[in-house]
């Protein structure tokens, strides 16, 4: 990836979407510590980015995760369990990866409440399908590996790409899954 390649990106997606890369884990301190570091992003080794591997999450779940590009999974309330994607994927072949979510501009905690939205608005859906490919495209993902958070996403991402893509499914890391829990279900995909 180049630089102009990072700068489009970061302007055009930087609200809804990231990198999986964090500030180093100081393991002295509070395993939340750093998460909502995003400064490094200004002078990053392009070399690291993996837009080959995609990571995505069903929908942004507050206001606070867009305020300064790629801030979305590097939350700063201390409440956010995103921390345990950081641990999964720290010194794996899944650092660097891209992160996005399927669904964009709908804030929403509750999966279900989105399930229900969907069903209600299906060209909603298919817009942010639309998007979502656009934005493959956009990445220079290349037969890109999918990786889902929990399983709403799973469902969306195999209903609309299962005989394009291969993807795969880990549990949410908000779930009651441990770090070490979702750590070993990346090494198993």
């Amino acid at each position: 990836m180049n630089k102009i390649d990072f700068d489009n990106i970061k302007k055009k997606y930087g609200g809804c979407s990231s990198w999986a890369i964090w500030s180093k884990r100081d393991k002295t301190k509070k395993e939340k510590t750093g998460m909502g570091d995003v400064d490094f992003f200004d002078d990053i080794d392009l070399s690291i980015l993996k837009p080959n591997i995609v990571l995505v999450g069903l929908n942004v779940s507050g206001k606070g995760c867009l305020e300064q590009p790629f801030s979305n999974f590097h939350p700063l309330h201390k409440t956010a369990q995103d921390y345990k994607t950081r641990y999964a994927l720290e010194d794996t072949k899944y650092w660097g990866a891209y992160m996005t979510d399927i669904i964009k501009d709908y804030e929403e905690v509750i999966s279900s409440n989105v399930q229900k939205y969907l069903n209600n608005y299906p060209d909603f859906e298919k817009e942010n399908i639309r998007r979502f490919e656009t934005e493959l495209i956009d990445i220079k993902s290349e037969n890109p590996k999918i990786i889902a958070f929990g399983n709403l996403t799973y469902k969306i991402l195999n209903k609309h790409f299962k005989n394009k893509y291969k993807i795969y499914k880990v549990p949410h890391y908000s779930s009651n899954i441990s770090k070490e829990e979702l750590r070993q279900k990346f090494m198993e995909i």
